[in-house]
């Protein structure tokens, strides 16, 4: 038999101060809570145009298609759809006209998207509430350029900071 570890000999993990888990924890919820917030602004934003056959997930994917064609897998992996339902949606988005689909011709597995002039109309709705933000977000928001930069900057570092959390099972 083994020898026994006793709980002296095991050395539990250093937790980190009360301040640095509570800053931690706050960035976790403004995180969270920011991007419920864009997408409460893409919303309002969609109502105000009368656009009602839609919400703003799919407004904000048909956004972040722009101009390009791409497969449902490659919206995931570019980071452009966040949520687990990208079939669901682009369902949506084609049977009410905002996107064309089409098989590949190498694998008929894969479809491919783009969006049609209706598609491209939200998006140019949501390229206009974007650049009227940029225009008054430090006026109005008091947010400077280089607080914009650092905020993106330490996101970045974020990201890959949990990114190597899965990929390296840290």
């Amino acid at each position: 038999m083994g020898a026994m570890i006793e709980k002296a000999d095991v050395e539990a993990p250093r937790s980190a101060s009360p301040e640095a888990r509570q800053s931690y924890l706050t960035a976790l919820t403004f995180v969270e809570r920011l991007h419920r917030r864009l997408l409460d602004v893409i919303k309002d934003e969609l109502d105000r145009n009368g656009s009602v056959e839609i919400n703003s997930v799919q407004a904000l994917l048909l956004f972040n298609i722009g101009e390009q064609e791409m497969t449902a897998g490659e919206l995931r992996t570019r980071g452009h759809y966040l949520g687990s339902n990208v079939s669901y949606n682009l369902k949506k988005l084609v049977e009410a006209g905002y996107i064309n689909h089409q098989r590949s011709d190498a694998d008929r597995r894969s479809v491919r998207v783009r969006l049609t002039q209706k598609g491209r109309d939200v998006c140019d709705t949501i390229e206009d509430l974007y650049n009227r933000h940029v225009d008054t977000i430090a006026e109005v928001g008091d947010v400077s350029m280089d607080e914009l930069d650092q905020i993106n900057k330490t996101l970045n570092k974020l990201e890959r900071f949990w990114t190597d959390q899965i990929r390296f099972r840290l």
